[in-house]
């Protein structure tokens, strides 16, 4: 911009100077201080730097139908064209630049629970994880000490088993007062549900525990124990009892050692191990 005033300055002095009488002398000050001003301004006007919007994400691949060694693949995304989370970047991945690419994936509001993955070394959801659009490549791995089914998509078997083992349903062993009615519970004993209700079984926890990595098939897992706790605590249900029997073992509990990783990866902000502690401390009042 500056270049460009300068050059129809200098025209103009030099066409008004071309003439017969040439200029009048407060004319030749004006014009003189407005071409000082304008040569300072080319000095210390800043280049315009382009900024680069690219993005690599290196992301795990594995096929069964072609069993070799798992490998890393990097794709570059342009993040101006690209939504703002890690989700909608493997969105676009798959529809524009690799189909073979696989992921689980469902809402996209962090309430399934599907799109759980390990992005940078940390357990979360996809839906839910901003990129990153300074720093170095966005590394995307499938929860740990899982067994891979394809790319980013791990057996989620063993976990389910685990929870449906807590048996998470109201059991009763009384017929409500009034049949047909529902069972009623006051706001006091309804928010000792709070805290646990809210796991939407995404797996990021029980992942992110070392325990559970050395004792998968044993140890019930941080998301499993706040389930059954839920159900513990819940007034409603009256085999209570008989729950805290059922996990009372050196495995299914006591393997926690309260490192709490389980609370650091949830997504939804939950403790699984201080829910874990609370069915410990009832393990010896009861």
């Amino acid at each position: 911009m500056a270049t460009a005033m300068l050059r129809r300055t200098t025209t103009t002095i030099s066409r008004l100077t071309s003439t017969g009488s040439g200029p009048s002398a407060p004319a030749r000050l004006i014009l003189s201080r407005l071409l000082a001003s304008e040569v300072e301004a080319q000095k210390v006007e800043p280049h315009a730097k382009a900024t680069s919007t690219t993005k690599t994400f290196s992301i795990y691949r594995w096929n069964p139908d072609n069993p070799t060694k798992p490998e890393l693949q990097d794709y570059q995304i342009d993040l101006k064209e690209c939504g703002p989370m890690v989700l909608d970047a493997l969105i676009k991945i798959k529809n524009e630049i690799d189909p073979s690419l696989t992921f689980r994936r469902s809402c996209r509001e962090g309430i399934c629970g599907s799109c759980a993955m390990n992005i940078d070394g940390c357990n979360g959801l996809a839906c839910l994880t901003k990129i990153q659009s300074s720093g170095s490549a966005t590394t995307i791995t499938p929860l740990p000490h899982m067994f891979v089914i394809k790319d980013l998509v791990v057996d989620m078997t063993n976990f389910y088993n685990q929870y449906k083992s807590i048996e998470p349903w109201l059991k009763r062993k009384n017929p409500p007062s009034v049949p047909g009615k529902e069972i009623l519970q006051s706001k006091k004993d309804r928010a000792k549900l709070d805290g646990m209700y809210e796991c939407i079984l995404c797996a990021c926890c029980s992942t992110s525990c070392p325990s559970y990595w050395w004792n998968p098939e044993s140890y019930l897992g941080p998301a499993a124990l706040l389930h059954a706790n839920r159900w513990i605590s819940d007034s409603r249900d009256e085999y209570t009892k008989e729950r805290l029997d059922a996990i009372n073992d050196e495995f299914k509990l006591y393997r926690c050692h309260t490192i709490l990783n389980c609370a650091r990866a949830c997504p939804k902000g939950l403790n699984p191990g201080k829910q874990i502690i609370n069915i410990k401390q009832l393990q010896l009042t009861k």
